[in-house]
């Protein structure tokens, strides 16, 4: 039986990514180990506070399997130029065009061609792995 090899695609990559960067958002915040104030638990004893409007609610931390993919996508990044990876990273986090364009002092179809070229850069990568004969 023949071993099937899928390639990627660009649009592969580009959800990988998006998947990443919100897996990213879910992770709990960080905090300083061993640190612990009482004021906090003094301030929610107050019986106004319940329910607290002004609170953000934090959505489910995501599963291992999520974080595995994530940290796999995070090493793909190793292949990409710095300026590049910051343009792949906010349009993972679905930032529009004309927001990347003024970050990076260009014009919307120019920063959609760079992340393209990115992107396709990325596929190349994924696909030489995927494929080590061709």
């Amino acid at each position: 039986m023949a071993k099937t090899i899928t390639l990627w695609t660009i649009d592969d990559v580009a959800a990988r990514f998006s998947d990443a960067a919100h897996t990213s958002y879910r992770l709990p915040p960080v905090r300083v180990q061993g640190y612990a104030s009482p004021w906090m638990s003094l301030a929610m004893q107050v019986p106004n506070r319940y329910p607290d409007p002004e609170r953000v609610y934090r959505p489910m931390p995501p599963g291992p399997e999520a974080v595995e993919r994530m940290l796999e996508t995070m090493r793909w990044v190793q292949w990409l130029e710095e300026e590049q990876r910051h343009l792949v990273w906010m349009r993972a986090k679905r930032y529009e065009w004309h927001q990347i364009g003024r970050r990076f002092a260009c014009d919307r179809t120019t920063a959609w061609r760079r992340w393209q070229r990115a992107m396709q850069m990325v596929t190349d990568q994924l696909n030489k792995a995927a494929n080590p004969c061709a």
